[in-house]
């Protein structure tokens, strides 16, 4: 595990640097989840033949710290992603997000072109409104969420790998990045996506079709790779799948 002090935020981002040759390939997770715990399996599976991973814990899930002060909005995440990537001096990276995550991704991508060669995003957050996670986490108060929201999540999660991961996440920041999620950003990634000239893949599984944010992804021209036996959590449903996507897609 590697760390950087983010003098800004006054907390440290930390990240698993798995070393190899070739394009340095960046992996961001989504809402409530880790890096390792859904991309280590990916960065390292023969379909991707090695090189460099950059597995990163958003701040407040995972090992990176948990700043109360820090809005936690997927802009803000980006630049977090954005100072890890000038700090190691790495360019012209593979950057694959995972829902939020893939929000976080576009942003960076968007923001520092200069960091990103090629996209890939998993069923990303393109436009406000939230999702099946993020949605019922926002209509809540913060402090009723803290209080007892992040409690009942745990205890009703539906699958108990997500359990495990949400454990390990700051329910202030699981909160504040489902408000985000769901109040969207100016502009929206869906648009900021449509308009970045690096290439770009939108991954979506079999079991989320029809899928509206696929489909817009599609008609502005992005490629729409479906990854079969899989629902919103490909990499875990199908791991297989998801890292032979990702190889066509980065090749």
């Amino acid at each position: 595990m590697r760390e950087l002090f983010l003098e800004k935020q006054q907390a440290y981002v930390r990240w698993i640097d798995l070393p190899g040759d070739g394009p340095v390939r960046v992996f961001v997770h989504g809402l409530g989840c880790t890096a390792a715990s859904d991309f280590a399996h990916i960065a390292t599976h023969p379909a991707l033949r090695g090189g460099r991973a950059l597995l990163v814990d958003l701040l407040g899930h995972g090992l990176s710290d948990r700043p109360a002060d820090f809005d936690y909005r997927v802009e803000s995440q980006a630049v977090v992603v954005a100072a890890v990537l000038d700090h190691l001096g790495v360019r012209g990276t593979d950057l694959v997000g995972h829902s939020m995550g893939g929000a976080v991704a576009i942003h960076l991508a968007a923001a520092q072109p200069d960091l990103v060669a090629r996209l890939v995003v998993a069923e990303p957050n393109l436009y406000g409104g939230g999702g099946a996670f993020s949605s019922p986490v926002a209509a809540q108060s913060e402090e009723a969420f803290v209080a007892k929201g992040f409690a009942r999540m745990l205890a009703l999660a539906g699958r108990p790998d997500y359990a495990a991961r949400l454990r390990l996440a700051d329910p202030r920041a699981v909160h504040r990045c489902a408000v985000s999620l769901v109040e969207g950003s100016t502009p929206e990634p869906g648009d900021l996506l449509a308009g970045l000239a690096v290439p770009r893949t939108f991954l979506v599984g079999e079991a989320s079709l029809p899928d509206a944010d696929a489909e817009k992804a599609a008609a502005s021209g992005v490629p729409v790779v479906e990854i079969p036996g899989a629902g919103h959590n490909m990499m875990l449903d199908n791991p297989d799948g998801f890292a032979a996507a990702l190889a066509r897609s980065l090749p």
